[in-house]
């Protein structure tokens, strides 16, 4: 909506329009919103840098807030603020010696600090407590599931968290997530490269996307399946694509895979159908340089980073591969088996956030279905800003319906 404060406070006709400030510090980005702390109204909304409260360096984890709620309240309002709620990326509500709940508390009075917010309530809590408090009527009791970069799922009760499952980062969990899934995507790469794993287009999405020279993909890196071209040239020969066009920066093509064959035989091109072993028209010499350019390009981002594949699996599950499609579907397995391992009572509330479960979510399907098994229906919702909005209008006395 962009930061309409301004004038919103002017169509108001109240100057002393007292504004309380909700936060949703996640693991990618820092979201802030301004509102009304008579009635919730949403006034204005900033964006700053991640805002993991454990893993993002105390300076930079301020300087992101400071980021964030500049941009949500301009400085002409800033000292009507009566109260501040942030959820957090690794942070809990339950115990005040958390560590992540100790430097989202310092980063976050060093960025009222600096720009000028009067000292009043200050309410943290996890950023999956403030999901939860997003659904309508801003619920106290229930379920919350996270999946987007990483996962986890909490029991709420009295609006905190009692106990937790899985969000135990890249290194040791975050199952069902987005760098799950991406980390997958580079697995079945490799897989298909050594000989171990089936044919997948995965080889060619993800090569592409870590700048592997289309020479050593597989088959060039061409699929002339609908003319589609995903390595930026056409078959051997033809001198250059035959009715597509080169995958955009995001390493795929606006139609997927093309008719769900994957790489089409033919032109000298590896064949395969996402289902079989990886063909031996990927030369060996090809197949070890695949290796070579890969696994250093991998390992010189930061691990989370793989979860910006996650879209790639998408593309080629659409398409029918069936190494992408077994991708998505343990995926949703995963994210089930850590809801049901919170012992879920039929029909109580469950709600979700993450890029993996909207409206278009790839999981959003596969899971409803699993969790219906339970009598557990999803409430989603977009991320945990409004529900902070809530709770910080709580924390000033004013209500969070």
């Amino acid at each position: 909506m962009g930061n309409d404060l301004n004038q919103n406070l002017a169509d108001s006709g109240d100057a002393r329009h007292d504004l309380v400030v909700g936060l949703d510090a996640g693991g990618t980005r820092t979201r802030a919103m301004c509102a009304s702390a008579a009635d919730g109204r949403l006034l204005g909304e900033g964006s700053g840098g991640p805002g993991n409260a454990l893993t993002v360096p105390e300076p930079q984890l301020t300087d992101h807030l400071t980021e964030a709620i500049a941009a949500a309240v301009p400085e002409s309002a800033r000292g009507r603020v009566v109260a501040v709620a942030g959820g957090f990326a690794g942070a809990t509500g339950t115990s005040a010696d958390d560590p992540g709940h100790v430097h989202a508390r310092s980063a976050l009075t060093g960025a009222l600090r600096r720009l000028g917010i009067p000292p009043g309530p200050v309410a943290l809590c996890s950023d999956i407590e403030a999901a939860f408090a997003s659904a309508p009527g801003t619920p106290a009791d229930g379920l919350a599931l996270v999946a987007g970069t990483g996962a986890v799922a909490m029991r709420i009760a009295g609006r905190r968290a009692t106990t937790t499952v899985d969000g135990d980062g890249w290194l040791l969990g975050d199952d069902g997530s987005g760098f799950w899934i991406g980390r997958s995507a580079v697995r079945a790469a490799l897989r298909m490269a050594d000989g171990r794993g089936p044919g997948t287009g995965l080889a060619v999405l993800v090569g592409r996307a870590f700048g592997v020279p289309d020479g050593v993909l597989p088959g060039g890196g061409v699929v002339l399946s609908g003319g589609v071209v995903l390595g930026g040239r056409g078959a051997p020969g033809d001198g250059g694509p035959s009715g597509g066009g080169a995958v955009p920066d995001g390493g795929v093509t606006p139609d997927g895979l093309g008719d769900g064959r994957g790489l089409s035989a033919g032109g000298g091109v590896v064949s395969y159908d996402g289902g079989g072993p990886a063909v031996p028209d990927w030369p060996l010499a090809h197949r070890e340089a695949y290796r070579a350019h890969l696994l250093p390009a991998v390992m010189t981002d930061p691990p989370i980073r793989l979860a910006r594949l996650a879209p790639l699996v998408v593309e080629a599950a659409r398409e029918k591969d069936t190494v992408a499609v077994g991708i998505l579907d343990e995926a949703a397995d995963q994210l089930a088996q850590t809801v049901q391992a919170l012992e879920p009572r039929p029909g109580e509330p469950l709600v979700a956030t993450g890029g993996l479960l909207g409206p278009e979510g790839p999981l959003t399907e596969p899971l409803t279905a699993r969790l219906h098994a339970l009598g557990l229906t999803l409430d989603r919702v977009a991320d945990g800003c409004r529900g902070a909005v809530a709770l910080a209008r709580l924390a000033h006395g004013g209500g969070g319906q």
